[in-house]
């Protein structure tokens, strides 16, 4: 520190000594499972994809490029309200699996200037964005198989975004509880072991029910959905035999690498 240099203080800081960014938005990564029936007439699970939302830019910079949904936070919210409330616009629902996942800050990112862009992925029903429209600011939105959405040059780097969380989410669907964003409140098991394996194709588990509902580590995990009368529920929606419906309990197994 030169000699005549002031330490900074209470009275004398002031935030035009230092630089800040020119902005710092918020950009999800919403994922979605669509399923679409077989058309065989047989009855059988349907057949499922991992799609993600993306919106087509109507301004500079990247205009016409397809790109994230996301918009910049103001003084008054957190990173995490401005996700919220960019998700609300784009799905009019905020009871949704939401999770900040990394930030971005490479120079030169976006043409506009010093842009921190923080990422989250955002696990949506497919329900939900059945009616989505763009918003004032986008010319399109529309739903993308994932692998396709990685082959096209997004705007900024959001390739590397989308990237990046399909990673997060394909290790979490394997460690924890999330495939039940993708499922209705009751489910068979067939049902449980597609979506991990829509989301996650390489993951093979011949005898998945008897690991799921037996093993020791994962026992309380799921339980048998029962009727009124207490009596085990089942489905035949997909299959010519009826199958246990069970639901998750919210138990999280304390599971280690080690163990």
């Amino acid at each position: 520190m030169h000699p005549t240099d002031e330490i900074e203080n209470e009275s004398n800081y002031t935030p035009a000594k230092y630089r800040t960014p020119d902005g710092a938005p918020s950009d999800i990564v919403m994922f979605t499972i669509t399923s679409e029936d077989k058309g065989t007439g047989k009855k059988a699970l349907p057949d499922r994809k991992l799609e993600v939302l993306l919106i087509q830019r109507k301004k500079w910079p990247f205009e016409g490029q397809w790109a994230l949904p996301g918009g910049f936070s103001d003084e008054n919210e957190s990173m995490y309200d401005c996700a919220r409330r960019e998700l609300m616009e784009e799905t009019s629902v905020a009871d949704v699996h939401l999770e900040y996942f990394n930030v971005y800050s490479e120079p030169n990112r976006d043409p506009r200037g010093w842009i921190i862009s923080h990422a989250f992925f955002a696990l949506v029903h497919e329900r939900y964005l059945a009616d989505r429209k763009a918003q004032d600011d986008a010319a399109d939105v529309r739903l993308f198989p994932v692998e396709e959405a990685l082959a096209m040059e997004l705007a900024f780097d959001h390739g590397r975004i989308v990237r990046d969380a399909l990673e997060r989410v394909r290790a979490k669907m394997r460690t924890t509880t999330i495939a039940k964003e993708f499922l209705p409140d009751e489910f068979t098991i067939g049902e449980l072991y597609q979506v991990i394996r829509t989301v996650v194709p390489d993951f093979e588990e011949p005898n998945f029910i008897r690991k799921i509902t037996s093993t020791r580590s994962r026992y309380g995990l799921l339980e048998e959905a029962k009727d009124e009368q207490g009596k085990p529920k089942q489905s035949n929606r997909y299959s010519q035999r009826a199958a246990q419906l069970y639901r998750f309990t919210g138990f999280v197994p304390e599971l280690s690498i080690y163990g």
